[in-house]
Order: structure tokens, then C-alpha cells, then sequence
């Protein structure tokens, strides 16, 4: 009898995870196709593309050059580069559903504004000249359909007809055409680039109408900002960080927040998400916007399914690194924005996966209870089991932390016990447990609490009581590794630190004005460290994640005056800058700036949506609603 009742329970247990699995699906799919809908510059090529969903009618603003020797076409448009790219581009202001955004264009010799704005369900364009070249330009206003979704566009006189399913729309311009034969595959629209001009899309407007519509959406925009008060200004550069960094992906079918548009182009044209980087640009967004913090969360956390793991990378066709993961901070995201909005259907759909990727962690990447970064011998990537894709691994690629430390290609491990990695897996342990209590899945919880007890042991065997710190050690031979990073300061993340140890830590190293502290702050490694003055990557500058996850940590101790200073340390990096630039960039050189102008653009992206994190802390910390 007490067989066949634990068969039935189990049985009901199974069929109701079952249909909460359902609803969560379709809570998720519900809210991608809310997302995925009206104008906005969802083409991650160019941010002049402004493209109507989910029909996917395309509305593009090129430039075309007259001069001798000059780049004939500017057809697509990126705020960032990795590479010196022929045009410059100063955000403005993008509102999150697309209903005004603003950008300005330098390019051969011509400086253009150009601004968006619904109508209705239309949508109205002014482009104005602000600088002119030598030799006239060109505006181009192209139409047509993206990613192979059916339509029929077609040139009549004056406008452009097109048709999506059951609705006709007009594109039309408030000057009149001039011929320009094109080599494009789209019809377009040419005009004088020294006129100010208006397009419509939907209703004709004139010029008039055109104006007044952009600027009742601009102010209707601002006056949505005024309820921010004092901290105004830094949410609208993380609002700006994220909301020109999102796009629709037609092979995902979903709406994301990636790094940057010109990475998505580097890895393969698409999208590409990276682990962390997606996690933590979601708990951002989920400041105001949690439709596209749970799709960024949702989509990177579905990338288990396919990996096992969530990849250091992944993009489309296959393209991502099956050998290695990133830092775990999935579940310490989706517990932070369950706890803000209380949707258990978001637990739901991602804790199995969530669950998965806990598990695999000491099958791969424990040795002698101690968890390595590392990589597994599976191609194609070709990091793949080496130093370097362990160090990709780290999410820190050529921290100085790990020169020197040998690579076994047998464990498929770096011969160093890292204490950041093990602190991030007891903190992912310990917030999965607390979702697991929420879910009443009392076996994984006391699971989870045994693998956090576990290794909480482990890290406590990494203090230097000399230091006073906890050390990375080296697994091979035993000895301490002194190359200091901010990593050093999780063990607060996770809550293993004893009082005394985190009081050690933060004033003999945090405050420490020869390892971490100044005007800029935090180092990605010490200030006396020899490889802070290169300035390289990993190598001294800031990264805001590191700013992050030391707040995090602290917050979970009793340093509120610490903690106001980083807080006010870091929104004055990310507001410098943005002032002087309107930038937010990838990293920071310790000077203070995103990148010395003799540095190379693949030094630091400059419109990177994590660096906005230097200002979430401001506001979590000084906007309460």
C-alpha cells in the first residue's frame, strides 16, 4: 500500500511539474510576442534600420557619397567598433519600445541627425543636416523586407508601397526625389543630403507634422525620465546601454539584449550571447524593464539544453564552446528578479536547466574538492583544452592571475584551486536551494545545501591567515598564489566569510590604496601588481561585473560606508564618461577614460551594455520607488 502511494504521489507530482513546465512555456512565448512587436531598430547591422514586427518592414537610412575617393554607401550603421570603422555614431536617446530614439551620424565630411518616432501604428523619420561636405551627399531611404519574411515592395513616382499580409503602407518623403542609380537589390528613395527631411511610414505627413510628432514623443520620453529624480541621469545611460544594444533574432524568433551590435557581426552576423554578460545585462534591465530581462535570462539559460552547460559563448548555426562554460551566476539573476516580481513561472522554466549546470561543474572541474577553470577536449573551437580556453573560461581571459599555472590536458583543468570560481558555485548552490524550497523540491534542496556546505569547506582551506585573504592555490605543488584580483573578494558573495576574515579583507585589502583603492576603482588587478601598468584587457583595467559582484558581496556584510563609496566611485566612472563620449564602455583604463586615444577600438567596445553596471549599483543603491 505504501508503495503504490509513493508511485502516485510521485505520479502527481511529475504531471503537475509537467503542466507548470507548460504554462511557463507559454507565459514565455506570450511575452516574446508582446516584445517582439512595432518599430524599432531591431536590425542588430545598422542602427538606421528601423524595422516594423513582426511583419519585418525595414525602413533604412543610408548615406550615399559623392566625393572622389570617399566610401561610396553607408548602409549600415554601428555605434561601436572592434575595428576603425569609416563612420561615428553619438547615441541619443532610444526609448525601450522604439516610440523616439535619437542618433547622430558622422561620416565623410557630413554630420546628420536623425530621429524616429511612432505614429500611431506608423512611424515617422526626421533627418537633419547638421554639417554638411564639400560635395553633397545623398540621403537614401531604402524599404524592404528582412530575413525572407513575405512581402511585396514595390517604386511608385513619389513613395514606396509595400505589402505584409493583409496591410498596405506608404512610404513617402517630405522632399522631392532626385535620380540616383544604385547597385541595391531594395527599391529606395534618394534626396539632397543638405535639406532637412522628413519620412513617413503608414499616414503622409508633411514636414511640419513630422516635427511635431518627434518632438511630442522626445518630451513624452523625458518626461518618463523625471521620475528618477537625482538618479536620472544614470538610468538613462543603463536604459541607453541596453535599449540600442537590443535586437530580434529571426532565428531564435526572440527579442534579446546582446553585448553589442558590432559583436553580434563578429560572431557570424546574427547574435551571439555570452554567459555572464547576458545574466548580469538582465538583472539590469530588470530594474524597469522585466519583459526583456527575463529574455535575456530565459534565452542563455536555454542554451543548456542544447550544451549542457551555458557555453563561454554561443551563436548561430552551431557556432558556440561546448569545451567550456563561464562564471555561474544564472541562478543568483533569476532568484534576484523572482524576488522583485514574484513570477514563479520564471523559476520554473529555468531551474531544471539551472540544475543541470550546477551538476556539471564537479564532474568537470573538481580536483581534490577544490573546483579549476578549465576546458574539455571537444572540438570545434579551437581553444578548446588549452590554457587559453581555460582562461576564456574565467570570464578574466588574460588575467595575471593565472600566468604561469600549467595546463593538464588530462584533467582538462588549470593546476590552480580558484577561489572566485568557488565562491560563484557556492552562491549558485545556495540561491538554487532557495529556488528548489520555492518549488517544494525538498530532495534538490538538501542537495544543493550539501554541495554549498561542501565547498564552502574547501574555500575556507584557501585563507591566508598571514594575508589575511583568501588566495587562488596552486593544485600541482601546494603553493599560494599572491597576483591579487577583486575574484578574491566572492568568498563575501557567497557569505563563507567569518566576520573577522571580511573585516580583514575589506580594510587591509579592499581600502587599501596600494592594491584597490582610488580615485577609480576596482582594478581587475592590484595597483602594485607589475602587470597593472599594462593596461591590457584583464590586465588593470576596471570592468564593471568586478565593481558588481564585490557590491554584492559587501552588501551582504555590515560596511554601509564602503559600500556608499564604491557605489558613488563607480557611477562617477560611468558618468564621466558618458558625458564626454555618450558612451558606455566595455572596460575602463584605470586613468578614468573608456580608452586612451592612442589604444586600439578591440581594446574596450565602447557601447558594451555591462558597463552599465557601474551605474546599476547607483541605482539600486539610491532610487527607491
Amino acid at each position: 500500500m505504501n508503495v503504490k502511494r509513493i508511485g502516485f504521489f510521485f505520479l502527481f507530482f511529475s504531471a503537475m511539474l509537467f503542466a507548470l513546465s507548460l504554462t511557463a512555456q507559454s507565459q514565455y512565448s506570450q511575452l516574446q510576442q508582446k516584445l517582439s512587436a512595432g518599430w524599432n531598430t531591431w536590425n542588430t547591422r545598422s542602427v538606421l534600420a528601423y524595422v516594423k514586427l513582426p511583419e519585418s518592414l525595414s525602413v533604412n537610412i543610408g548615406l550615399k557619397s559623392n566625393a572622389i575617393m570617399g566610401n561610396r554607401y553607408l548602409q549600415e550603421c554601428y555605434l561601436s567598433e572592434k575595428e576603425p570603422r569609416p563612420e561615428q555614431v553619438e547615441a541619443g536617446y532610444h526609448a525601450y519600445d522604439g516610440s523616439y530614439t535619437e542618433c547622430t551620424v558622422s561620416w565623410e565630411g557630413s554630420v546628420v541627425k536623425v530621429e524616429s518616432a511612432h505614429d500611431g501604428d506608423g512611424l515617422v523619420l526626421l533627418v537633419t543636416p547638421l554639417k554638411t561636405s564639400t560635395i553633397n551627399q545623398h540621403i537614401i531611404v531604402e524599404v524592404g523586407m528582412l530575413w525572407n519574411r513575405p512581402g511585396t515592395i514595390q517604386h511608385t513616382g513619389e513613395t514606396i508601397q509595400a505589402k505584409c499580409g493583409a496591410k498596405n503602407w506608404t512610404v513617402s518623403a517630405t522632399g522631392r526625389s532626385i535620380v540616383d542609380p544604385l547597385p541595391l537589390t531594395t527599391p529606395y528613395l534618394s534626396f539632397r543630403g543638405d535639406e532637412t527631411l522628413g519620412v513617413s511610414a503608414g499616414t503622409k505627413r508633411s514636414l511640419d507634422e513630422i516635427k511635431s510628432i518627434v518632438q511630442r514623443q522626445r518630451r513624452a520620453f523625458e518626461t518618463s525620465l523625471n521620475q528618477y529624480g537625482n538618479a536620472k541621469e544614470t538610468y538613462l545611460i543603463q536604459q541607453s546601454a541596453l535599449s540600442w544594444n537590443m535586437i530580434y533574432d529571426p532565428l531564435r524568433n526572440a527579442v534579446i539584449a546582446t553585448v553589442s551590435r558590432v559583436w553580434n557581426t563578429f560572431f557570424g552576423g546574427h547574435y551571439v550571447l555570452f554567459d555572464w554578460d547576458s545574466y548580469l545585462s538582465g538583472l539590469m534591465a530588470g530594474f524597469d524593464n522585466k519583459s526583456l530581462a527575463y529574455a535575456n535570462v530565459i534565452e542563455v539559460t536555454k542554451t543548456i539544453d542544447h550544451w549542457g552547460i551555458v557555453p563561454n559563448y554561443v551563436s548561430a548555426f552551431g557556432l558556440g564552446s561546448p569545451d567550456r562554460s563561464q562564471p555561474p551566476v544564472g541562478s543568483m539573476v533569476v532568484h534576484e528578479l523572482y524576488k522583485k516580481y514574484g513570477d514563479k513561472w520564471l523559476l520554473t522554466e529555468t531551474y531544471e536547466r539551472l540544475l543541470k549546470w550546477n551538476r556539471w561543474w564537479p564532474k568537470h572541474r573538481d580536483t581534490n574538492g577544490f573546483l579549476c577553470w578549465g576546458t574539455d577536449s571537444i572540438p570545434p573551437d579551437g581553444a578548446a583544452n588549452t590554457w587559453q580556453g581555460a582562461a576564456y573560461e574565467s570570464g578574466l581571459d588574460n588575467s595575471p592571475m593565472y600566468d604561469g599555472v600549467p595546463f593538464s590536458k588530462q584533467l582538462h583543468q588549470m593546476a590552480l584551486a580558484d577561489v572566485g570560481l568557488i565562491s560563484l558555485y557556492i552562491s549558485d548552490c545556495k540561491n538554487l536551494a532557495a529556488i528548489s524550497d520555492t518549488l517544494h523540491l525538498t530532495n534538490d534542496a538538501k542537495e544543493l545545501r550539501a554541495r554549498a556546505a561542501y565547498y564552502t569547506q574547501s574555500l575556507q582551506k584557501l585563507w591566508n591567515k598571514e594575508a589575511g585573504m583568501f588566495l587562488n592555490k596552486r593544485t600541482d605543488t601546494d603553493e599560494w598564489s599572491f597576483r591579487l584580483s577583486p575574484t578574491l573578494f566572492y568568498p563575501l558573495l557567497a557569505g563563507v566569510a567569518s566576520k573577522e576574515q571580511a573585516t580583514r579583507m575589506v580594510n587591509e585589502h579592499l581600502l587599501n590604496p596600494n592594491e584597490f583603492w582610488g580615485e577609480w576603482v576596482l582594478p581587475s588587478v592590484a595597483f602594485n601588481d607589475s602587470a597593472f601598468k599594462q593596461q591590457d584587457y584583464w590586465r588593470g583595467r576596471i570592468w564593471a561585473p568586478l565593481n558588481f559582484l564585490v557590491y554584492k558581496g559587501l552588501s551582504q556584510y555590515n560596511f554601509p560606508d564602503v559600500m556608499k563609496e564604491l557605489v558613488g566611485k563607480s557611477n562617477a566612472l560611468l558618468v564621466k564618461n558618458w558625458r564626454a563620449t555618450k558612451t558606455v564602455f566595455e572596460n575602463y583604463h584605470a586613468s578614468g577614460v573608456g580608452r586612451l586615444p592612442n589604444e586600439k577600438p578591440n581594446r574596450s567596445d565602447n557601447f558594451y551594455h555591462w558597463g552599465a553596471l557601474l551605474g546599476y549599483i547607483y541605482l539600486v543603491e539610491n532610487y527607491k520607488k
